[in-house]
């Protein structure tokens, strides 16, 4: 049993179970809640409390680049053709291995958008610099957007390519290559 004590008629009473157990999930919930917030304050604090490198580090230990991630990434986005997007960025990047991947996080040989939105910081070497190498497929997302909305085919996606989107007259062989040898239509069914 369970009482109170009533300042009024100084007596001890009865608590009701049902009133009991409303207060007692009542002030449990206060807790967990409160306590949420005090865990989450307590990580912003330490994360505001970094060096702009502490948090760079934080952030590429976190979340390397993979190509499985960039495969859920692509399919996650809906981007148009993901394996003629994958295959780009093998292309643009010896697969995943350039400087202008390694330091600028970028997947695809991007420059900095000027005339439409953009995820790039800034420019590098002459191509857009992203914070993450996620940022770069974000942006690569809203360039489809903007110039690639009307594609409706694969033989149109490749004939946008070859016509606008790189300075090498052999780089859609190569796109076209490596779709083949790494089998990349497969990756995204």
């Amino acid at each position: 049993m369970i009482y109170t004590y009533c300042k009024d008629s100084l007596v001890f009473k009865k608590i009701k179970s049902s009133v009991y157990a409303k207060t007692l999930s009542l002030f449990i919930l206060m807790n967990l809640v409160s306590g949420y917030f005090m865990y989450t304050i307590g990580i912003k604090n330490s994360i505001m409390q970094m060096s702009n490198e502490e948090k760079v580090f934080l952030i590429q230990e976190t979340d390397k680049f993979s190509s499985k991630k960039m495969v859920i990434m692509l399919n996650d986005l809906n981007i148009k053709f993901p394996w003629i997007a994958m295959a780009q960025s093998i292309v643009e990047t010896g697969n995943w291995r350039s400087e202008i991947f390694l330091e600028n996080n970028n997947l695809f040989g991007m420059k900095e958008a000027k005339s439409r939105i953009t995820t790039a910081i800034g420019t590098n070497r002459k191509h857009a610099h992203y914070q993450t190498w996620r940022e770069s497929i974000y942006d690569y997302g809203f360039y489809q957007s903007t110039y690639l909305s009307d594609i409706k085919t694969e033989d149109e996606y490749f004939q946008y390519l070859e016509a606008s989107y790189a300075e090498d007259p052999s780089y859609l062989i190569k796109v076209k290559n490596a779709i083949q040898k790494y089998k990349l239509k497969q990756l995204f069914k």
